[in-house]
């Protein structure tokens, strides 16, 4: 019995050892180059910018950035009779007599009102429409509103802070928007 158990191990180790070089023979000879060796495809270099038209030097600013902001693809929003009327009257007012103290404080209170009217607009419309419910709706104008209370802070900051010709700027780009 042990002769037997001792051949049955013999020829069992002969079998694995017959494998073995079947095994070793199907492996590739070579290596895998390592990665360093292995060359990538160069990134291509990004194209160079395209020029700008030029500008005409005599054309007003605000028919240029006019034709620029027309050009490019926008987002407007709808807002309140009242609101607009309220933005011909500061704009009108601060165009009439850019030297008044008081014109930086109305831009302000009025960026302010635009950017509510947006806010409401954009994010608080889609809401209602989407029936997200009261609780949902709240929360969102809760967060909304602090924003706006931050970005209305930082905007007062700058805006009453600027000359007449930086008021008459800010004046121009609303306009063009209207």
């Amino acid at each position: 019995m042990a002769t037997k158990v001792a051949s049955t191990a013999k020829s069992a180790t002969q079998k694995t050892a017959a494998k073995a070089p079947a095994k070793s023979a199907a492996r590739p000879a070579v290596k895998p180059a390592s990665k360093a060796a292995v060359k990538k495809p160069l990134a291509k270099k990004p194209a160079a910018a395209p020029a700008k038209p030029p500008v005409a030097l005599k054309a007003p600013a605000a028919k240029v950035a006019a034709h620029q902001a027309s050009a490019e693809p926008s987002m407007r929003f709808y807002h309140s009779k009242a609101l607009r009327e309220k933005t011909h009257a500061v704009l009108n007012a601060l165009e009439a007599a850019p030297g008044h103290p008081r014109h930086g404080d109305a831009l302000a209170d009025l960026v302010t009102d635009l950017i509510e009217a947006g806010m409401d607009y954009y994010f608080m419309r889609a809401l209602k429409q989407a029936q997200v419910g009261f609780v949902t709706e709240q929360s969102a104008r809760m967060g909304m509103s602090g924003a706006v209370k931050l970005i209305a802070s930082v905007n007062r900051k700058f805006i009453v802070r600027m000359n007449e010709d930086q008021l008459l700027v800010v004046a121009q780009h609303i306009r063009a928007l209207t």
